[in-house]
């Protein structure tokens, strides 16, 4: 039996691809973002290569930093699916394949979140998870009957008890709850019944949930927040901890950040695993791999570069774009994490606000990889390997193309060095992720209704 740390593999996918030129290739599907048929051909792509999720960003609104419409116009990221609609039609042509939805804690509330999660997880058969956020845009505030976002701390206070409640109404019924005994004519135990009974800063619930709990106890939790807060809640609350990460420096000090929280939550570190994402583009040799991202690159309209890097500086246009980012930079109320990195990497490099927007837009401030197979899966085991990370996000550049390079090609060779399996060990993303099936909080307890399951 090979007892050989094998790497943990999803997919992050997004719209009509992960670099924002990308669906202007000829070989790409430029509607890809809209067409069931795309996703359903790659979601059977990557269960036929043993992936274990496939995670779907989010968000509630059309998230642009552009000035007006006309640069706005040049966005071939404005349709999408909404991912839980998504993911239940995907969970109904596949078996083994894991799927991660985003849902924000900022513009929701905890009982649709936990009844929707819990209701995929029971149609998919247990291989459903929930990406926490808290939102970052300003686009999305003034969807939902706000002027502006709420503060970066107030929204990481509110997704602390989001998180708490989801977890408590999970737990609202006991895995034998139901009974449906035909003869008595009793549908369910009153005493495997516990109302939720949650009062705290930002919600009330009593609960219980109108569903039974998940066939996973909890849905994967998987988070991406990477600021201070952001940290604190994945060690206390995550199972999947998505990075951004330019170097493997950087990665092994995210890595060591997180897997150190872990003690004073009482969680071992192997309850949390760590994956940084990376935007690859193949080729049968490097040169025609640097061929092709260079292509992709050239294709990256100087609007939509600006736009991008608006999100975390404001706008920029009225600087020279060869010179470099201001000195004096406007605070940002978004992903503050990802704003630090930028002007940290932009400062460090001595980039110019050219380079600083094409060395981050084609794949969101994440890894680029160009290369052959061989080379690529050189980086990544050099990173697993090294204490960077425990498995990779692959963000493909384009659809459908894009993740099939992928799968076809590097997956196969990391297969071959022993780092991926060729198998599913199990049937739920749980089983297949290694994680422990969470106890129900309230099992034992001999009473059921109003205070029965309050903290």
């Amino acid at each position: 039996m090979n007892m050989r740390r094998q790497m943990k593999l999803g997919l992050s996918l997004v719209s009509n691809g992960t670099h924002p030129a990308g669906w202007r290739l000829p070989e790409a599907r430029a509607d890809a973002g809209v067409d069931f048929g795309v996703w359903k051909a790659m979601a059977q792509a990557a269960e036929a290569a043993k992936i274990h999720f496939m995670f779907l960003a989010d968000g509630v609104a059309v998230r642009t930093a552009a000035k007006d419409d006309d640069t706005l116009s040049y966005s071939g990221r404005i349709d999408q699916f909404e991912p839980l609609t998504l993911i239940s039609a995907l969970s109904a042509v596949t078996e083994r394949l894991g799927f991660v939805a985003t849902a924000s804690t900022t513009y929701n509330e905890p009982y649709h979140i936990a009844r929707k999660f819990a209701s995929i997880d029971h149609i998919s058969g247990g291989r459903v998870g929930w990406n926490v956020v808290t939102s970052w845009s300003e686009a999305e505030a003034v969807n939902f009957n706000r002027d502006r976002h709420l503060e970066h701390g107030v929204r990481y206070g509110r997704a602390e008890e989001f998180v708490d409640v989801v977890t408590k109404l999970w737990d609202s019924w006991e895995d034998d709850a139901f009974k449906r005994d035909k003869a008595s004519g009793q549908y369910f135990e009153p005493a495997a019944m516990h109302p939720t009974e949650h009062k705290g800063e930002n919600f009330s619930v009593r609960g219980p949930l109108n569903i039974a709990r998940p066939p996973q106890g909890h849905p994967v939790i998987a988070q991406a927040g990477s600021s201070e807060p952001g940290q604190e809640l994945a060690a206390r609350t995550a199972d999947l901890v998505y990075m951004m990460a330019q170097s493997k420096e950087a990665a092994q000090a995210f890595y060591r950040s997180i897997k150190g929280r872990l003690s004073k939550y009482g969680r071992p570190e192997n309850a949390v695993v760590v994956m940084p994402g990376i935007m690859p583009v193949l080729g049968r040799t490097e040169e025609e791999a640097a061929e092709k991202y260079d292509a992709m690159q050239a294709m990256i309209h100087p609007k939509v570069g600006l736009s991008m890097l608006a999100r975390h500086f404001g706008d920029l246009s009225g600087h020279d774009l060869d010179g470099p980012l201001p000195d004096v930079l406007q605070e940002s109320n978004g992903v503050k994490s990802q704003r630090d990195v930028l002007t940290a990497m932009a400062r460090k490099e001595g980039l110019s606000i050219r380079q600083l927007y094409m060395r981050v837009t084609g794949a969101a401030g994440h890894l680029q990889l160009s290369g052959t197979a061989k080379s690529i899966a050189d980086k990544m085991e050099d990173w697993f390997a090294s204490g960077a990370c425990d498995g990779f996000n692959i963000m493909a550049p384009h659809h459908p193309n894009g993740l099939t390079e992928f799968l076809d090609s590097v997956v196969p060779e990391l297969q071959r060095r022993g780092l991926f399996r060729t198998e599913y060990e199990g049937r739920t993303l749980r089983e297949n992720l290694g994680f422990a099936r969470p106890a129900n909080r309230f099992a034992g307890r001999a009473v059921s209704g109003p205070g029965a399951a309050a903290e």
